[in-house]
């Protein structure tokens, strides 16, 4: 193989728990391997959320293995009951199916299925065919239902109710691992997190079946630095359908991730190398505030393309100023492209240094820049909070600006979220 698959994962972070690890490592070094991820057709979108999985499944195809997408037209009928306190909603068949061919769209934008190179199936091509006295007697008799019960997913809902429909879902799942490792030689299955009792039971009863050895793997929830389930803004869920989250919001999303996750969600969520990752992860501020422009573009750009990807970049530092108008900050990404234009887009002026000498009131400094025609109309924008130097807001009228401000011998002034100006000194 081209690289090692396991050690990428595990080194960008995608690995929680697998049932073998150096199985499976051995397996991915060695062997073109066929492995899959479940996705449930519960929305006409995918969301943010899913993007581990799918950046798993592109990082492993990268390396020469092939994908199985299942979109769980099947088990979305009776509904996974891990991570939720009560029953999903039923949905009818025509919305499966709607949201099911919806989804099928987005993961042509991630997967090549091209000549093979990756298979997309919906589970209720086999499910909905199931004899329910043969499936009790031929797969049922495998499971435990002591064994069944340990798992998080039934033991969090057995608090609240589970329903007999419910407690089908292990098995389910657990036959698409049997089927596809019959009919496609799958022999990985991965998934989040609250997904290991099912990937365990499929593992099992796949090996008890017809004794193929298959594995694993699982995603880590993805929490930010409040504690919060990764993929939700102010306005809830952020999908990769544009209809429901514009462009702009979904670069807007990345843009204003918590200094403490950039590192991870660069190496989640990008395919920047692994020590630009490291290293753009580790800035400080306010340079840590270029790193999260790189990811709000290189997430967008997967997503929905470069030029949109570029456009709500520029839409952004024209609202809110760029973190690295110079471009100093090196990246591979092809936003440094870009930044020489967007720099240039901003109306400038000249000063000579002398004008600064031991420092200039900041009232004076907005007027003599022209965002503001007179010392009152600074003064508010000021102690109103609207003024900002090298995107840091200044809220005292009286503060000293000197050269110990300057990057570059520059300051990029902003009056609000739409005004800016930037000042060289000569």
């Amino acid at each position: 193989m081209s690289q090692n698959a396991f050690q990428t994962l595990n080194e960008r972070g995608f690995i929680y728990q697998s049932t073998d690890e150096a199985a499976i490592e051995k397996m991915l070094a060695e062997e073109k391997t066929t492995f899959y991820i479940g996705f449930d057709p519960t929305a006409i979108s995918l969301q943010v959320g899913n993007l581990v999985p799918i950046m798993a499944m592109c990082h492993m195809q990268s390396a020469g293995h092939t994908p199985i997408v299942i979109v769980g037209g099947g088990t979305a009928l009776v509904g996974d009951p891990s991570g939720k306190t009560e029953m999903r909603k039923m949905l009818t068949l025509k919305q499966i199916d709607q949201n099911a061919a919806a989804q099928k769209k987005q993961f042509a934008k991630y997967i090549d299925f091209n000549e093979n190179k990756a298979y997309l199936l919906n589970n209720a091509e086999w499910l909905t065919k199931l004899n329910y006295i043969e499936l009790l007697r031929d797969i049922g008799r495998h499971f435990s239902v002591n064994r069944m019960l340990t798992a998080e997913s039934y033991k969090m809902r057995l608090e609240t109710g589970l329903s007999f429909l419910e407690f089908n879902y292990m098995i389910l799942q657990a036959y698409d691992f049997y089927f596809l490792a019959q009919k496609y030689d799958c022999r990985l299955q991965m998934g989040g997190q609250d997904q290991w009792g099912n990937i365990v039971a499929g593992a099992d009863l796949t090996r008890r079946l017809i004794s193929k050895p298959v594995e694993g793997m699982t995603f880590p929830l993805i929490m930010n630095a409040q504690g919060q389930k990764f993929g939700k803004s102010v306005a809830g869920a952020v999908w990769l359908d544009e209809k429901r989250t514009p462009v702009f919001d979904y670069y807007q999303f990345w843009r204003n991730a918590d200094d403490a996750d950039v590192a991870r969600l660069l190496g989640l969520f990008t395919f920047l190398p692994i020590d630009e990752v490291k290293r753009l992860g580790s800035l400080e501020p306010p340079l840590i505030n270029r790193s999260k422009e790189i990811l709000a573009y290189e997430a967008t750009r997967i997503t929905h393309g470069a030029k949109a990807a570029e456009t709500a970049y520029q839409a952004s530092v024209k609202q809110f100023g760029s973190a690295d108008p110079k471009g100093e900050i090196a990246t591979s990404s092809d936003i440094r492209k870009i930044i020489a234009e967007t720099a240039e887009a901003l109306p400038t002026t000249s000063l000579e240094i002398a004008e600064l000498g031991d420092g200039i009131n900041l009232i004076e400094l907005f007027v003599k820049s022209g965002l503001c025609p007179t010392n009152s109309e600074a003064r508010r924008l000021i102690t109103q909070g609207g003024a900002y130097i090298n995107n840091e807001a200044h809220t005292d009228p009286h503060e000293i600006i000197n050269q110990e401000h300057l990057e570059n011998n520059e300051l990029l002034l902003r009056a609000g979220k739409k005004r800016f100006k930037r000042i060289t000194f000569e």
